[in-house]
């Protein structure tokens, strides 16, 4: 007998493998702190380091130059989301001048295998997200607010994370190294 091979989608399998290890952190997380709102702190917190060293990566990864205004900024983060998530968000509602924008898309690969209990209603379950984004833009020296407009979970029709910028940080030397 011969044995049939079954073939793999390796990206597949690693999607479906840190979806699932998201849902299981955020679970345990729920049993640890059992208040909806430091779940949500615990995830941003966690996001932010994330986003903190995965902004090295990237850089290293795509070559990329610095930005000189928050639209080169949307364009590379698109591409991030692309690059480790394997989704394009779109860029939308740019606000009049310029310094607020929204990342919508349609799939949310964290939320793939997720109901939220009604219970749950306050968790911002892909809180990581705009962890991330923080972090990863306080790298590049950019203070940004990020929060969620839209969430699938909750039963909209897309998910929205609106970023809002709102200072360039200054280089800062540590105390003593001048």
């Amino acid at each position: 007998m011969s044995r049939q091979s079954t073939r793999l989608d390796v990206k597949k399998v690693n999607s479906e493998l840190f979806t699932l290890t998201y849902g299981a952190i955020v679970s345990q997380l729920m049993k640890d702190y059992e208040n909806v709102e430091d779940v949500n702190k615990q995830l941003d917190r966690m996001g932010y380091n994330i986003g903190v060293r995965m902004v090295e990566d990237f850089l290293a990864r795509t070559n990329a130059g610095r930005c000189y205004d928050l639209r080169e900024t949307a364009d590379k983060i698109q591409y991030a989301f692309k690059m480790y998530l394997g989704i394009t968000p779109a860029l939308t509602n740019w606000s009049a001048a310029g310094d607020e924008f929204s990342l919508t898309f349609d799939t949310n690969p964290l939320t793939e295998f997720v109901e939220l209990p009604d219970n749950y209603q306050n968790l911002k379950y892909s809180n990581i997200l705009c962890g991330a984004l923080r972090g990863s833009c306080e790298m590049v020296q950019m203070d940004i607010s990020c929060w969620f407009v839209q969430d699938q979970l909750k039963g909209d029709l897309a998910t929205e994370l609106r970023i809002k910028f709102n200072k360039r940080l200054e280089d800062a030397i540590p105390a003593g190294e001048d």
